[in-house]
C-alpha cells in the first residue's frame, strides 16, 4: 500500500468510559482548522439507532442482512460482532480520506483493533480506560439509555474488554476529562510529528533546505 499523508487513529475503550465524549470534543475543538483536518468514520452497524443518533451520521444503520452481504462483498476494513450485533468500517472510504491527508479516528473494539492493525501496522491505537469499575457503572446508569440488565452485561463484558489494552500503542485514563482531552491531543500531534509523516508533508520545504548542502 502506498504511504498514506493522513494517520489513522483507534479509539478502543468498554462502553462509559468517555471513548465517544473524547472524539466528539477533540472533533469540535479542531473543526474548520485546515491545518489538523480530521474526521470520524461512520461505521455501518445492525444495532438499532438510540435516541438522537441519525442513519449516515452517527452510523450507516443497515439489516443484518445487508451487513453479511456486505462482508461477502468484501467491503469491510474491519468488522465484528458485539452484544449481537455487527460493526463495520468501509476500507475504501478510509483510504480515500488517509490520501487526501486528513486523519481519521476509528471508534470500534479490540477485535477490529486486530484487524485494522494486520492491514496497517502503522495504525495508532489508543485505549481509553475508567478510573475505576464503579466509575464505570455510575456513568453507564447516568446515561439512561440501557435496561438494569443491559448494564450488568456490559459490566460483567468490560474486563474482559480491558483486559486488552496491552495491545494498544497508548493508554489514557480518563479520569478528568479535560485532562484526558489534552492526552489525546498530544497522542494526535506527536502521530503527526512524525519523521516520515513530515517529510511527506513538507518535501519542498525540505528541498529548499537541503538543496545547497
Amino acid at each position: 500500500m502506498a504511504s498514506l499523508l493522513g494517520n489513522l487513529f483507534i479509539l478502543a475503550a468498554p462502553s462509559g468510559a468517555g471513548k465517544s465524549s473524547l472524539i466528539k470534543a477533540l472533533m469540535e475543538k479542531y473543526e474548520g482548522n485546515e491545518t489538523t483536518p480530521m474526521q470520524v468514520s461512520v461505521s455501518h452497524t445492525t444495532r438499532q439507532p438510540r435516541p438522537g443518533e441519525v442513519d449516515g451520521v452517527h452510523y450507516h444503520f443497515v439489516s443484518r442482512e445487508q451487513f453479511e452481504a456486505l462482508i461477502e462483498q468484501g467491503v469491510f476494513f474491519e468488522y465484528a460482532e458485539v452484544f449481537g450485533n455487527y460493526y463495520g468500517t468501509s476500507r475504501v472510504t478510509i483510504e480515500q480520506t488517509l490520501h487526501r491527508g486528513i486523519d481519521v479516528f476509528l471508534d470500534i473494539d479490540w477485535q477490529g483493533a486486530r484487524q485494522v492493525k494486520k492491514l496497517m501496522p502503522d495504525t495508532c491505537g489508543i485505549f481509553i480506560l475508567p478510573p475505576s469499575l464503579d466509575v464505570l457503572e455510575q456513568r453507564l446508569n447516568n446515561r439512561g439509555q440501557d435496561s438494569e440488565e443491559v448494564i450488568a452485561g456490559r459490566m460483567a463484558q468490560a474486563v474482559a474488554e480491558m483486559s486488552h489494552f496491552s495491545e494498544f500503542d497508548s493508554v489514557i485514563v480518563n479520569d478528568d476529562f479535560a485532562t484526558a482531552l489534552g492526552d489525546l491531543e498530544a497522542i494526535v500531534t506527536a502521530q503527526r510529528l512524525r519523521t516520515m509523516k513530515q517529510q511527506m508533508r513538507h518535501q519542498v520545504l525540505l528541498d529548499e533546505l537541503l538543496g545547497s548542502a
